[in-house]
């Protein structure tokens, strides 16, 4: 059970080497956590996450999971929930891709909203299932600005983040007064794996300010966190700006 603090002792990471979601599985660990599951395709790189956390003190598990196989998640995740309740379910998983390449090549474009999209709303129901059943915990879901408005630079990546928004505003609705809470978390420009080599963009932030953020709207019980907090205001201008106006902004 989460604290008086809204930490939780128990956290399920969906894409165990998410910067983000690593960091914030340090921090919270750090402060409460004992129990982490680290769910991602087996790979060097999730053993060494599991490292990580572990010398922190941490109990670490990890599990085999595919955003792109659906159909294995019912399985894959009740297996996790059967060892005991989960405070936290944090959905982190997700790709970029390549807006150019993608445009060119629609099987790429499709991978990336399977990813983003279908995979997350696949793992986010069954998850909710199991919190719901457990009647307590918290399911994060990283959203992105990219979703707030399509821009000429990254609509298919945007597209896919804003389908998994407006998904999980809705499945908040849904178990509202279940027990469990779902907090949307929006960042928006990265300092990540992800976005090396990419030009940045104002209000660029880092894994570890959204870990922060991310542990501020757990003990808040917040619905919908903005990394930083400023883009609330800037994304609630740039949704109301004629389209004739936005292809003049480079956004």
């Amino acid at each position: 059970m989460k604290d008086a603090f809204g930490i939780p002792q128990s956290l399920l990471v969906l894409g165990g080497t998410s910067e983000i979601a690593l960091a914030t599985a340090r921090r919270l660990v750090v402060r409460r956590t004992r129990t982490v599951w680290l769910a991602g395709r087996p790979s060097p790189a999730l053993e060494s996450a599991a490292t990580q956390l572990r010398s922190l003190g941490a109990e670490v598990h990890t599990v085999g999971f595919d955003a792109l196989a659906p159909e294995s998640h019912e399985t894959v995740l009740d297996k996790v929930f059967a060892e005991g309740d989960i405070d936290m379910v944090l959905l982190a998983f997700g790709i970029l891709g390549d807006q150019a390449h993608d445009e060119r090549e629609p099987v790429a474009a499709v991978r990336v909203a399977q990813t983003n999209y279908t995979g997350a709303v696949s793992a986010g129901l069954v998850s909710a299932r199991a919190l719901q059943a457990q009647g307590h915990g918290s399911l994060v879901v990283l959203s992105s600005v990219a979703g707030e408005r399509a821009r000429r630079a990254d609509f298919i990546y945007g597209s896919s983040k804003a389908g998994l928004d407006v998904f999980a505003q809705g499945l908040g609705d849904a178990l509202h007064g279940t027990g469990v809470h779902v907090m949307v978390v929006r960042p928006g420009f990265v300092r990540s794996r992800m976005t090396a080599g990419l030009e940045e963009a104002p209000l660029a932030t880092t894994p570890e300010a959204v870990a922060t953020a991310i542990e501020l709207g757990l003990r808040r019980r917040s619905e919908t966190v903005w990394v930083p907090g400023a883009l609330r205001v800037v994304m609630a201008a740039v949704r109301h700006l004629p389209r004739a106006v936005l292809r003049l902004l480079p956004l």
